[in-house]
């Protein structure tokens, strides 16, 4: 097995302070194994809402100050954390198809989206396999509200975030297998990478330009306007039938 599976990198910044503050106030390192990645898996994937970075390349302790992240972001999150905490995995490129987007991206916003969006899941070695987690990206009070406002839809669904088979019951918990929440929207497959720092440098992230500034500057902001719009609607929802 590779030495680079737990490798400290740029974006991957393990031993930067946060990190190793929450894995020691969480006590994650006194679990075994599987709780261990569990309980680092439940935390990227709730304490982490769904959101939209400045970049998809940006450090795991900046997603961690963020507090915010989609599929790429907290991607780099759940890997530093793995890794600090001796677990190995790895990076698996791809790219998804930008109408799993619509819905979460307001309509008025969606031209920026590129038509094939980069996109990654994180493979964790776990009793000598590889194990896909990509249902982290959707924290469980976003996806209850989508869940709501699409409860006649039970099977197929594509959007607001979400390509499953089964959107009234996606496996996204960690059960010691694999999780998915946006895998039947994959395109292309890049396959598997040390860390995402060698993806970046040989893919590119998703934005060049001025769609990059615009981007990073003012639309990102209204499409995390959006998704907590869309996440506060369950909440009041359920506050009016308490």
């Amino acid at each position: 097995m590779s030495a680079n599976y737990l490798e400290k990198t740029q974006i991957l910044d393990l031993d930067d302070h946060s990190i190793q503050s929450l894995i020691a106030d969480r006590n994650w390192n006194t679990m075994d194994e599987y709780n261990t990645i569990g309980a680092a898996y439940t935390f990227v994937k709730d304490e982490i809402q769904f959101g939209y970075n400045r970049s998809d390349d940006i450090s795991a302790s900046e997603v961690l100050a963020d507090g915010y992240g989609q599929c790429n972001t907290k991607g780099n999150l759940l890997m530093a954390l793995f890794r600090a905490l001796g677990i190995q995995c790895r990076f698996h490129g791809f790219t998804i198809d930008q109408q799993l987007q619509k819905g979460a991206i307001p309509s008025y916003v969606f031209w920026l989206a590129p038509k094939s969006i980069i996109h990654s899941w994180v493979e964790v070695l776990y009793e000598g396999k590889w194990i896909n987690l990509e249902g982290f990206i959707l924290d469980e009070a976003y996806l209850s509200s989508i869940q709501s406002k699409f409860s006649q839809a039970k099977d197929n669904f594509c959007g607001y975030g979400i390509a499953t088979t089964c959107i009234s019951n996606p496996e996204t918990n960690w059960v010691g297998k694999d999780t998915y929440i946006q895998k039947e929207g994959i395109h292309d497959d890049f396959g598997f990478y040390d860390s995402p720092d060698e993806f970046y440098a040989e893919q590119g992230t998703n934005l060049t330009g001025i769609k990059r500034w615009a981007y990073q500057n003012f639309i990102r902001h209204i499409i995390n306007w959006n998704v907590q719009r869309l996440r506060r609607k369950n909440v009041t929802a359920e506050a009016q039938h308490a």
